[in-house]
C-alpha cells in the first residue's frame, strides 16, 4: 500500500471519529445567567450561593437547586421558576 493512500484512510478515519463523537455529544444544557436573573427579579441578591444552587439546576437537581435558592431566601415558587431556566438550553 502506497504512503499517500496509507495516510488519507487514516486521515478519513480520524474525521469520521471526531465528527461522529461531536454528533453523538449531547448539547450543553446550562442556562445560569436566566437562573441568577430570575433571582433578581424576587428581588434577592445573587450570592456565591445563588451561582452553587442554580448550578445545581444546570444538572438536572432540581431539588437541590430549590433547597439552595430557599436557603438562601428567594421564596419557593421563584427559586423553582429559576431551577427550572437553569435546565433549559441558553436563548
Amino acid at each position: 500500500m502506497r504512503t499517500s493512500t496509507r495516510i488519507t484512510g487514516v486521515l478519513t478515519g480520524l474525521t469520521l471519529a471526531l465528527g461522529g463523537a461531536a454528533l453523538a455529544a449531547p448539547a450543553a444544557h446550562a442556562d445560569i445567567p436566566a437562573c441568577t436573573s430570575t433571582v433578581e427579579m424576587s428581588g434577592v441578591t445573587v450570592t456565591d450561593a445563588v451561582r452553587a444552587a442554580c448550578t445545581r439546576g444546570v444538572v438536572n437537581d432540581l431539588a437541590g437547586c430549590v433547597n439552595g435558592l430557599t436557603a438562601a431566601g428567594v421564596a419557593g415558587g421563584a427559586a423553582n421558576g429559576a431551577c427550572r431556566q437553569a435546565a433549559h438550553e441558553p436563548r
